[in-house]
């Protein structure tokens, strides 16, 4: 059976094909480059997957600025939260400029070039997004150490952050897809979490797929979570084991998002 067209019409998929990667890869010797931070490298994941479709790219400013007063795209599509890549001032960015993207480690992981660059107001947007700018709050304190200036333009994906843990489970929009319309449903139930599951979450689940006659998606975020939050190698296991004892498998998936949440 089908499932509903993804959001915004089509996924988007940013990964350049292995056979180009090399080429590519020879080009970022002679390319500034900007060093992306835990967040920056989850929400580049997400934009490459398609998770963030119909988001190409780092928000520009008319998506970012109507995503603050209005909650969507400037093409209409319904987008709470912004998505930005945030950089230092120093050194200097000019647009038209082709910029290596690294991990942590140095590693290339994707290209862009520059369309635009411009500034934002931690207290504006942690007021629309968050509804306080009470540095207690801890993504309003995050906030503090981002970058002043915000860049945009289009990417090129080498290679998808590297997680060595949980591999199976670290599976594309595309790939959860497929393996939903494999279970032979055309309704999905999702349970997007970062806590532990228990017993009332599920029941909660369980019976929430079976009144609508569908599939059951856990889908738990393994990205950035709140400080504080039990690590997601413990919560995986927990996931595993509910999935693999209780769950009817005929009817659940268990799917991992690398998601820095905004909370």
């Amino acid at each position: 059976m089908s499932l509903i067209t993804p959001y915004g019409g089509a996924l988007v998929n940013l990964v350049e094909p292995l056979v180009e990667q090399r080429h590519l890869l020879a080009r970022a010797r002679q390319m500034p480059s900007v060093q992306l931070s835990v967040r920056a490298l989850c929400d580049l994941e997400l934009l490459a997957t398609g998770a963030f479709s119909p988001l190409d790219r780092f928000m520009g400013q008319a998506d970012y600025l109507r995503v603050l007063s209005d909650l969507r795209l400037v093409n209409g599509a319904i987008f709470p939260v912004p998505v930005l890549l945030r950089v230092p001032a120093e050194p200097p960015i000019a647009l038209g400029d082709e910029l290596a993207l690294r991990d942590q480690h140095n590693n290339v992981v994707a290209f862009m070039r520059v369309d635009e660059a411009f500034g934002w107001d931690a207290a504006t947007e942690a007021q629309a997004v968050l509804g306080t700018t009470d540095g207690r709050h801890p993504l309003v304190a995050e906030m503090s150490t981002w970058g002043p200036r915000c860049l945009s333009g289009p990417l090129t994906v080498l290679q998808l952050p590297r997680s060595p843990d949980f591999t199976a489970l670290r599976l594309s929009p595309a790939e959860v897809r497929a393996r939903l319309e494999a279970l032979g449903f055309s309704r999905v139930v999702a349970f997007q979490t970062r806590n532990p599951l228990h017993r009332v979450h599920e029941e909660l689940t369980r019976r929430a797929a079976e009144a609508v006659g569908g599939a059951l998606l856990i889908h738990p975020a393994v990205g950035m979570t709140r400080p504080g939050d039990v690590d997601h190698y413990s919560r995986v296991r927990i996931y595993q084991a509910l999935v693999e004892r209780y769950y009817d498998p005929g009817r659940t998936l268990l799917a991992l998002l690398p998601l820095a949440m905004r909370m």
